[in-house]
Formats: C-alpha cells, sequence, structure tokens
C-alpha cells in the first residue's frame, strides 16, 4: 500500500496547479486558498512517500502540520471566501486562521522527538507510528481537532449547501454533481483517523487518494459550465 502515497502527491499538485490556473484568470480569493491548501495535501502526502524511505524528524513534523492540522482548515477556509459574501468576514476569518497556523508551526517544529525516533520502522505506516514520536503538548492537540473540525464543516458544509441551492433551483446539475464529488471526497481523509484507530493504518493511505481524485473530479465538473451562466455560489 505503500506506493498509494506516491500516487496522492501526483495527483493532489496535478490538481493544484489546475486550480492556481484557474485563479491566474479568475482571481478569486476562494481559488488562492483553495489552492493554497492542496498544496498542503501535497506536502502531507510527499511527506509520506519521504518516510517509506528514510526517516527525517523534520519531514514527521512537515508530514504533521500539513496533514493532521492545517490542510483542511485552509481548504475550507477557500469555501468561506466563496460562501461568506458580508464584506471584511471572510478575510477576518483568514487572518485569525494565518494567526493559528503560524502558532501550529512555532509548536510542532519546536516540539522534540522521543527516544522512539531512532527505532522508526520504514516498512510501517508513519500514521501508526508517529504519537510515539512526536512530542504533543495539550495545545498542539487542542489546536488539530478545531482546525480539523472547522476546515472540514467549512468544505464539507459549503459544498452541500450549493449542491442543494443548484438542486432545489433545478440548474446547472453539473455543479450541483461536483459539490456532492467535493463533500465526499472531503470526508474521506476526514474517516482516516477512525481507521487508525482499528489498526486499518493503510486505509489512511487509500482514503487520501480516494478524497483527492474525488475532489479533483468535483471541480473538474463545477467548473465547465460556461461562464456566461449565471449561479449560485459554488465551487469554480
Amino acid at each position: 500500500m505503500h506506493y498509494l502515497p506516491f500516487l496522492s502527491t501526483i495527483v493532489t499538485f496535478a490538481f493544484a496547479a489546475a486550480v492556481f490556473r484557474r485563479y491566474t484568470f479568475k482571481h478569486g480569493p476562494h481559488l488562492l486558498l483553495w489552492g493554497i491548501g492542496l498544496v498542503l495535501y501535497g506536502i502531507g502526502t510527499l511527506s509520506e512517500v519521504i518516510m517509506a524511505f528514510t526517516f527525517s524528524g523534520l519531514v514527521l513534523k512537515l508530514w504533521y502540520l500539513s496533514g493532521a492540522m492545517l490542510t483542511a482548515a485552509w481548504l475550507g477556509q477557500g469555501t468561506i471566501h466563496l460562501l461568506v459574501r458580508r464584506r471584511g468576514v471572510a478575510w477576518t476569518m483568514t487572518a485569525v486562521l494565518t494567526a493559528v497556523s503560524i502558532l501550529a508551526i512555532v509548536l510542532v517544529l519546536s516540539a522534540p522527538l522521543t527516544p522512539s525516533a531512532a527505532s522508526y520502522n520504514l516498512s510501517t505506516a508513519i500514521s501508526s507510528q508517529y504519537k510515539d514520536i512526536l512530542t504533543r503538548g495539550g495545545l498542539t492537540i487542542a489546536l488539530t481537532i478545531i482546525l480539523n473540525i472547522y476546515g472540514t464543516l467549512a468544505l464539507v458544509g459549503g459544498a452541500i449547501y450549493s449542491a442543494v441551492i443548484f438542486w432545489r433551483k433545478k440548474v446547472l446539475m453539473n455543479r450541483m454533481i461536483g459539490n456532492i464529488l467535493i463533500a465526499i471526497g472531503a470526508l474521506a481523509p476526514a474517516m482516516a483517523g477512525s481507521f487508525v484507530k482499528m489498526g486499518l493504518v493503510d486505509g489512511l493511505y487509500l482514503s487520501e487518494l480516494v478524497g483527492v481524485v474525488l475532489m479533483y473530479i468535483g471541480f473538474i465538473q463545477a467548473t465547465t459550465v460556461p461562464e456566461r451562466e449565471s449561479a449560485p455560489a459554488t465551487a469554480s
């Protein structure tokens, strides 16, 4: 199963490139933040690839920061910019997220490693070993939970909200389908923790790949509608 993070990395960075390319034409801040979130997603899966060949304390910390703490929050923040129309609200929330992210980076990069790092097993998924290697304080754990809940609710909730609007108005069915796929894809990595708790650590790798593939397909579906057509806010 260790080849799955490699595939996830390729798909994720291709997805990020497509989002940034659209940003150069549309200039929507939601696209910029989605792109940042996808780069973080890619850093997380790339870290898994590296950690399958060699141990690095820095790579472990980058994996935790990107995969466990920041990715969902930044993807969700992109959706906040797309859906929240009240002036200044989305940017204020982005400023808060930036400050919290900086705090998270400082906490994780300064966290010491335990002696268990010396016995890191290259043949075992990083998700089943990091708790024994990386020292996490109460604040780090609390931020991890808060950032993931916030990001997942914003991304999944926003996608479902947009899909419901299109369904009710019976318009732009491609975008409705795209938002449904994005919601399902976003939930896949969020369920990875359950797989790890059940001892199915390779389920993390599979959920990451399935999640990013579904979100990528959903994004393509949601952006194939002609620009001249009017529509409520969605992943475009």
